[in-house]
């Protein structure tokens, strides 16, 4: 028995930040039924493509089941909203006020069952004058900020390499949506849950918003420095690159004593925190004329030694492949519907009663829609 495995939730998404809430649900064992359009989940389409079905659909839709229903035609809203009322929750994204023209908004909904959880996911929210703008991660880095602080000091604005405003938005989704639950539990009485890409954005931006909040100025791009730490960065050794976070005191001595260096120590620039912080780009070029002396493995095996957090700085192949994943056993086979064998990335969380994995398949579009319809007492002829 998984945490959530007497959940139901309808799933009214596309992409990313929604499909990852439901994926999130239905890892912990929610009954997720996907409700595609006859052209399914744009997802769907999206490289890598194996065996004709893409991998990087399959990476948000295991443990799911797809039923196409035609939100335009009224015997399929009338199976859509029966579906609807069948569930714990609904999760949506489409623009706001979409889903209440066809019936199937938070209002309508609750009138029949109150205790019903509605979560919206939304570039912007739900109300305001950006509401329905629509958004995609890439737009909502960059008037979010991010892009601002990312990058180089003196180069091009830069998005993070991860979808962080997709995701953040979906963690922040499921972590309102199961909090909702247990309000259900104890009140009876549902809620409806307005997630914005914007404001996960920037939740997750405390750090920024805090330093903006307290001195008035900015943050500004560091590359991969740190504004209040020193060391703590990617630095340049003989053969390429690693990164080292001496984030206090004690780190900091522990870097100069393996590379043999207690001048650095005893440097009154360097003495605190906050002074390497604010030297730290004449710390940086101290320190990589050093580095510059042995390959990366031998720094490694230094600060290792010495207990400072220091890595590698690996590609997707390389990290996949660590002795740490593979232990942890993160990383599952997954069949994808034409029979082709692949792997994805499971739950990265583990409980001590509950083992987390691949239960069902990604699903074929609409493979599903029959059992769901049935349960529902409705039977469907000639469609998928």
């Amino acid at each position: 028995m998984l945490p959530l495995s007497a959940v139901r939730v309808i799933e009214f998404c596309q992409v990313a930040a929604g499909p990852f809430c439901g994926m999130l649900l239905a890892d912990m064992g929610a009954d997720v039924i996907k409700v595609e359009s006859p052209e399914g989940d744009g997802l769907r389409q999206w490289p890598p493509i194996t065996d004709g079905y893409s991998e990087n659909f399959a990476s948000l839709n295991r443990n799911k089941r797809s039923v196409v229903l035609d939100l335009k035609q009224p015997s399929d809203q009338d199976a859509a909203r029966k579906l609807a009322l069948s569930a714990d929750v609904i999760i949506e994204n489409f623009r706001p006020g979409t889903l209440a023209r066809l019936g199937l908004g938070y209002e309508a909904l609750a009138k029949e069952k109150p205790a019903l959880v509605y979560c919206s996911i939304s570039a912007y929210g739900q109300s305001g004058p950006r509401a329905q703008e629509g958004g995609f991660d890439l737009t909502v880095q960059a008037i979010g900020g991010v892009m601002s602080v990312t990058g180089e000091r003196d180069g091009a604005p830069v998005k993070c390499g991860v979808p962080i405003s997709d995701f953040g938005a979906g963690l922040y989704a499921a972590f309102a949506i199961v909090s909702a639950l247990r309000k259900v539990d104890r009140e009876g009485i549902g809620d409806h849950v307005d997630v914005s890409m914007l404001g996960a954005t920037l939740g997750m931006a405390a750090l920024q918003t805090s330093e903006h909040f307290g001195t008035g100025r900015d943050p500004v791009k560091l590359g991969s420095a740190h504004p209040r730490n020193a060391p703590y960065q990617a630095f340049h050794a003989q053969d390429g690159y690693f990164a080292m976070a001496a984030g206090n005191d004690r780190l900091w001595r522990a870097v100069c004593k393996g590379m043999h260096r207690p001048d650095l120590a005893d440097d009154p620039r360097f003495a605190s925190t906050s002074l390497r912080a604010q030297n730290q780009e004449t710390l940086r070029d101290l320190l990589e004329s050093d580095f510059a002396k042995q390959p990366v493995g031998h720094w490694l095996d230094v600060f290792a030694e010495q207990g400072v957090p220091c890595t590698p700085i690996n590609s997707y192949s390389q990290v996949l492949a660590d002795p740490q994943v593979a232990h942890m056993e993160w990383v599952k086979p997954v069949t994808l519907p034409g029979g082709a064998k692949t792997r994805t990335f499971g739950s990265p969380l583990r409980m001590t009663r509950a083992a987390f994995g691949v239960y069902r398949d990604p699903p074929a579009l609409g493979e599903h829609t029959h059992a769901v319809l049935a349960e529902l007492g409705i039977e469907r002829e000639n469609k998928p």
